[in-house]
């Protein structure tokens, strides 16, 4: 497979912006070549129902213009029906946690939760902030998701301190189970 279509498959997979020096990077590639690479799927791009975003040393996949009253329309759907398993099951995560990393919530779930991430912060429930010092982002619950729960801190969640427990003794066990496979290798 080329750089294009490698750099292609991990924005989509990411879901989100991801830097130019992070890119040559996972791909064992000069930023050049990495550069020339998105110039190039820009133009591929030209026309089609995706784009690419960039914005300051980030680029990530979005819609393009032409499809953007489509996907609004679709995101309207969305937007009324419930929540699901999936989206309240990150949820759950994201409130007890406090603040969360994508890469911890794909862990605990299992899964890639870029797309349920995205739509919990269309919806406002979700922001995301910046790493202080590190790379990358976390989510935390917004201010308007605890008044509609009603609630006047995360403390006041059921059984907060008994899950944060659990949380904390599956992430225990989960290191355990990693150096001891690691250990077997």
């Amino acid at each position: 497979m080329n750089l294009e279509a490698n750099i292609e498959a991990i924005l989509f997979f990411k879901g989100e912006p991801v830097k130019r020096k992070k890119l040559a990077e996972i791909l064992n590639e000069d930023i050049s070549r990495v550069n020339e690479a998105l110039q190039s799927l820009q133009s591929s791009l030209i026309g089609r129902g995706v784009t690419l975003v960039t914005e300051g040393d980030s680029v990530m996949l979005g819609t393009s213009a032409d499809s953007s009253a489509l996907i609004e329309q679709l995101t309207k759907e969305e937007l009324a029906r419930d929540l699901g398993k999936a989206g309240l099951e990150t949820l759950s995560i994201v409130l007890y946690k406090k603040e969360v990393s994508k890469k911890e919530i794909d862990y605990i779930r299992g899964v890639n939760s870029a797309f349920i991430i995205r739509n919990l912060m269309i919806r406002g429930l979700l922001e995301r902030v910046e790493k202080g010092g590190i790379r990358g982002y976390s989510y935390k619950p917004t201010i308007e998701l605890l008044s509609y729960m009603g609630i006047n801190k995360l403390e006041d969640l059921p059984e907060y301190e008994n899950v944060l427990r659990e949380f904390e003794e599956f992430s225990k066990n989960e290191s355990v189970k990693e150096i001891s496979e690691s250990d077997g290798k």
